[in-house]
């Protein structure tokens, strides 16, 4: 028996694209589709891994290979998970505290919800909100001999200045 081990290079054609534009984020045309779409901000494996197979994507295909209808769907998946039958529990903003909707945040959208998140927990002054204004751990690590480094130590000039 002959067990040759056989590498598969990666084919370029006319139509591959090395840098894909979607939802204003650059995607390597060489990685898998599957990982590509994970460059989003808001995207994960898993959340990638289920647009991909809704809109018919081979996972194992390469991102530069993929055509403008496969991105367009990928979008509207994205946009509208519901529409597409995404349950609930997979999407990453559940019962928004403001709108009560649930829906699936990407880029700027997420950065401005986890931000309003932040600012409303210090506003009400909740424990996790404390934290994040002194600039603490906030889901309970230790940090009586971690988390050191960027702090300062010791008192100003040394401890020779006090003198």
């Amino acid at each position: 028996k002959n067990q040759y081990h056989i590498k598969m290079s990666l084919q370029m054609t006319s139509e591959f694209q090395h840098i894909l534009r979607v939802l204003n984020t650059n995607i390597d045309g060489k990685r898998k589709s599957m990982f590509a779409m994970t460059k989003i901000i808001g995207i994960g494996k898993r959340f990638s891994n289920l647009i991909c197979k809704k809109a018919e994507v081979d996972v194992d295909r390469r991102a530069g290979t993929m055509s403008n209808e496969e991105i367009e769907k990928l979008v509207a998946i994205i946009n509208n998970p519901k529409q597409f039958k995404v349950p609930d529990w997979f999407v990453n903003r559940q019962r928004d505290f403001v709108t009560g909707k649930t829906s699936q945040c990407v880029i700027n959208v997420l950065i401005a919800a986890v931000r309003g998140d932040i600012e409303r927990m210090k506003k009400i002054r909740v424990h996790r909100g404390i934290r994040h204004y002194w600039g603490h751990r906030v889901r309970g690590q230790h940090t009586v001999s971690t988390g050191r480094k960027g702090k300062v130590l010791g008192m100003p000039g040394g401890a020779n200045a006090a003198k």
